[in-house]
């Protein structure tokens, strides 16, 4: 996962779904993207693994105004959320799990 991001928020409303409690991984994809197939079972797979984590996955077809706004390019695209909603890792492809684990550091 790489760098920073200028500070956004998101908030359950803007998602449509809760955010975690410790941390949020947010995936946006599209319908036929293998790739995303791959982040989904790796996302789950962490936020199984790490209390208080959630995946929330978002068709980035449906959400225009919202990848608009967050600058969505390609897919996927995984931001991760602190508890408060603030985006602090941002990354596009398929991430590997050791590189998600260590995103989480830095929201958690």
């Amino acid at each position: 996962m790489d760098g920073r991001t200028h500070r956004q928020r998101l908030d359950a409303a803007r998602l449509g779904a809760e955010l975690g409690e410790r941390a949020t991984l947010v995936q946006f994809s599209s319908a036929f993207c293998q790739p995303c197939r791959a982040t989904r079972r790796t996302l789950e797979e962490v936020a199984g693994m790490v209390e208080g984590v959630a995946h929330v996955e978002i068709d980035a077809e449906s959400h225009l105004t919202l990848v608009r706004q967050l600058g969505i390019t390609s897919t996927p695209t995984v931001l991760v959320l602190d508890a408060g909603g603030e985006v602090v890792r941002r990354a596009s492809g398929q991430p590997r799990t050791v590189d998600v684990v260590a995103a989480l550091g830095h929201a958690v």
